[in-house]
């Protein structure tokens, strides 16, 4: 089993966000609190604060892409047999409308096959209060057998 699946069990979903932010520090710009986390699948919240937002009042597009790595990362983290190991490789991204209010950050890995090398592309879809996809990002994770 995964080390960060583990510590994720062990922690509980609030604390495993503050032991993301100590082992990659710039995680902690957006404060994320892990709503669930098991292969295939994690999801993140943020909360919408000054700290985040743009010069309009949404939340800044760089923090959704910072809500993606984490969500994204975290999962191939879980889901990758053991042996393996990834780095992102590439981001894509879409904005599709206003971040308002605080967000919620899914990645899934449906259809994706980790026990191979190669390059593997994390779907994630942030969302808001209301249930509005207000972003996407398809990230790509360079997946090797170490």
């Amino acid at each position: 089993m995964s080390q960060l699946l583990t510590a994720y069990q062990q922690a509980g979903p609030e604390a495993f966000g503050e032991i993301i932010c100590q082992m990659a520090p710039y995680f902690s710009t957006i404060d994320p609190e892990f709503v669930d986390l098991k292969p295939g699948y994690a999801e993140a919240k943020i909360t919408k604060c000054r700290e985040i937002q743009n010069h309009i009042g949404t939340v800044h597009a760089i923090a959704m892409c910072n809500l993606a790595e984490l969500v994204a990362g975290t999962l191939t983290d879980v889901t990758v047999p053991a042996g393996y190991r990834w780095i992102p490789k590439g981001m894509t991204v879409q904005y599709l409308a206003k971040a308002k209010t605080d967000l919620r950050g899914v990645a899934t890995s449906e259809g994706i096959d980790f026990s191979e090398s190669g390059d593997k592309v994390v779907s994630v879809d942030v969302f808001d209060t209301e249930g509005a996809n207000v972003f996407h990002a398809d990230i790509t994770m360079d997946v090797r057998s170490a």
